[in-house]
């Protein structure tokens, strides 16, 4: 007989609920917490009275029925063919009620997947950004996980419907859509190395470098116009109605500017001390290890609600700190800030810092804002030292609503007057942004 050794590396189910909860805002997470409660006896959501003297055999009917449950929810979350076409759901008010993500990982369940390429599949999930894309390089996800191990999962991701989701960018999402459709030729041939001459129209160009003919490239345009570039989108939300809360609260202090949670010290929840004691006498294995496997999932849960609360206050005090301007002076002083900089400075990945801001708000004395709205580019494309656009923006606008309506500032006075307050832009810029505040020009602002 031959010995062999082998590793194996198991993706830890911590790393799925992190993924999961980071990018969820307060109102979702209480809402994804309360239902993972309903079917799991240690996870206590409110504070419950105390549970009165129960028989064993009344007790392992109760542990039997949850277990039951467990097996009847995956039943019942079964779908038919006409569910997987996502066309379905439009004009529906939202169809289904489902998310990208519990589409994606439902279909796994008919593809009888192991545990482990099931939990690298379900990870990658969770990396998706809305559009359905994986931003992320696999290289900064793959963290003590095997390369090709994931690799192999991201192949798997990408044969679920929606066609193209799992593609790290536009070209590749649409070359995932045609190899679907069984398209071999010049189609993904412009759609894999000449997507963007395409969008400038060079079609000459591009006959000439693939050997075809001008009607072969308006014909593949047109292919290509009918793909979706946007898989994921179709699962989004579009005229429901939703009511923020904050998730972070910024006050001043004795002249310092702090942030702490909108939640306080209030627990997501708390496990369960009585079916805690029940783990540690009962002498039923089926009990033990139905309880054992939930107190895991609700530890898990615990670990990664402590792990998104300090990486969104460690993202929220750097802007804070980058934006101390806003707060004290108003939109007008908003500085130029992007996604990389709170990265940088916190040694995250971007992607990490973009799902930690992703639907979360800050409450301050000036009002309510979405944390991506504190970051902005530089106005002027060749600036290095100019205000952000959303600041330009807010002078722009102070300035027409300050100018005599009898004389409307055109867009080259409006120029002059910005670059005397320090906001140096081009007049193109200037028009730029009063087109995008839906602002008419001097003509159109002049009193009649």
């Amino acid at each position: 007989m031959e010995l062999q050794q082998t590793q194996t590396q198991a993706l830890s189910q911590r790393q799925l609920y992190s993924v999961e909860l980071l990018r969820l805002g307060t109102q979702e997470l209480d809402a994804y917490v309360r239902e993972l409660a309903q079917e799991n006896p240690l996870m206590e959501v409110e504070e419950a009275p105390p549970v009165a003297s129960t028989g064993r055999s009344e007790l392992l009917d109760r542990l039997s029925w949850l277990e039951d449950n467990d097996r009847q929810n995956w039943f019942y979350q079964q779908f038919s063919d006409e569910e997987l076409d996502p066309l379905a759901r439009i004009g529906t008010g939202g169809g289904l009620e489902e998310t990208l993500v519990s589409f994606l990982t439902r279909q796994l369940d008919r593809l009888k997947l192991d545990r482990e390429p099931r939990r690298l599949v379900e990870y990658l999930i969770h990396c998706l950004d809305d559009d359905g894309y994986l931003r992320t390089p696999l290289e900064e996800l793959s963290g003590d996980i095997p390369l090709d191990r994931l690799e192999e999962a991201l192949a798997i991701l990408r044969t679920l419907e929606p066609a193209g989701v799992g593609a790290t960018n536009l070209s590749q999402c649409l070359v995932l859509q045609l190899e679907r459709i069984g398209e071999d030729g010049p189609v993904r041939a412009i759609a894999e190395h000449h997507l963007d001459a395409l969008a400038r129209r060079h079609c000459r160009a591009i006959a000439s470098a693939l050997g075809i003919t001008l009607d072969q490239v308006e014909r593949a345009r047109l292919m290509i116009r009918e793909l979706d570039p946007r898989p994921g989108a179709v699962f989004q939300s579009g005229g429901d109605i939703h009511y923020v809360q904050p998730d972070l609260i910024v006050e001043e202090k004795e002249g310092v500017l702090t942030v702490h949670s909108a939640r306080g010290e209030r627990p997501l929840f708390q496990v369960s001390r009585y079916y805690r004691e029940l783990l540690r006498k009962s002498e039923d294995k089926e009990v033990q290890d139905y309880l054992t496997e939930k107190l895991h999932q609700a530890e898990n849960v615990l670990w990664a609600a402590e792990q998104r609360e300090s990486t969104l206050m460690r993202c929220a005090r750097v802007i804070v700190a980058r934006q101390e301007n806003f707060f004290r002076e108003g939109p007008g002083a908003l500085a130029p800030l992007g996604l990389a900089e709170v990265a940088a400075e916190l040694e995250l990945h971007e992607s990490t810092v973009s799902r930690a801001v992703r639907e979360k708000y800050l409450q301050c004395a000036r009002g309510l804002y979405p944390l991506s709205y504190f970051f902005s580019r530089r106005a002027g494309a060749g600036s290095k030292d100019g205000p952000s656009g959303r600041a330009a923006r807010a002078l722009l606008q102070r300035l027409i609503g300050e100018e005599d309506k009898n004389a409307p500032l055109s867009d080259q006075q409006l120029t002059l007057r910005m670059a005397q307050e320090g906001c140096a832009v081009s007049r193109r810029t200037v028009a730029k942004y009063r087109e995008e505040l839906g602002v008419p020009g001097a003509s159109g602002r002049k009193n009649r």
